[in-house]
């Protein structure tokens, strides 16, 4: 797969960990030699090497042994999800309006997408977004939830998966160094995106699954 000419490294990348997020039936199975050679085609300035790590892991294990490694990081777990909103709205009546400007974003720039049943800040969707239908809207979008990104990133590294891997290129894409810890974290929140909608005092209900589950694991309960 070769980046069409013009086309920033970054959309390959956003391209590349979009199906390497999402369920890896058997489409994703038979498409590994594809991103392989994706990622393999990236210029030296451009990070993939957490790609090839979960690339590498992807196709040394058992189709079922992945699929079952996916289910219980994001399907059973609820400690690092991969819907953006759920990090600072959680499950509360105002996720649903911004789910709702995700939908408007997306139609505003003639993005369809079969989603699959999934709601519409699920990451592989966002990241396909950058990928392909806008290429400076979707980047802004992902900044606009670094914080929520970087949650999920050092939660897939807490478990200790290759899956830590892609959310570390992905993070790379975007300006700035990833903070290192959760803390950090919360002083990237507060700093921006300057937003009306986006309430960081400490007391706002919804930053409560940036504050962390039980025990302070940082994750959604």
């Amino acid at each position: 797969m070769r980046a069409p000419r013009g086309r920033p490294a970054e959309r390959v990348v956003h391209q590349v960990a979009s199906w390497c997020l999402s369920y890896p039936d058997r489409a994703f199975t038979e498409r590994l030699p594809l991103l392989r050679d994706a990622v393999d085609e990236l210029p030296a300035t451009t990070s993939g090497g957490g790609l090839r790590t979960f690339l590498d892991h992807a196709g040394a294990v058992p189709p079922a042994d992945l699929q079952r490694e996916y289910v219980d990081l994001f399907d059973l777990s609820h400690r690092q999800p991969l819907y953006l909103s759920y990090w600072t709205d959680g499950d509360t009546r105002r996720r649903g309006e911004v789910l709702g400007r995700f939908k408007e974003r997306y139609r505003a720039s003639g993005f369809l997408v079969d989603t699959h049943g999934e709601l519409p800040d699920h990451l592989p969707l966002v990241l396909e977004y950058a990928a392909v239908a806008d290429p400076v809207d979707g980047p802004a979008l992902l900044q606009e939830y670094r914080a929520s990104l970087e949650l999920v990133r050092l939660a897939l590294h807490e478990a200790g998966t290759p899956y830590a891997g892609v959310l570390d290129d992905v993070c790379a894409t975007l300006p700035g160094e990833s903070p290192t810890d959760r803390a950090a974290v919360h002083r990237m929140a507060a700093a921006g995106p300057p937003r009306e909608d986006v309430g960081l005092d400490s007391a706002d209900p919804r930053l409560l699954p940036l504050a962390g589950g039980p025990g302070g694991s940082g994750g959604p309960a």
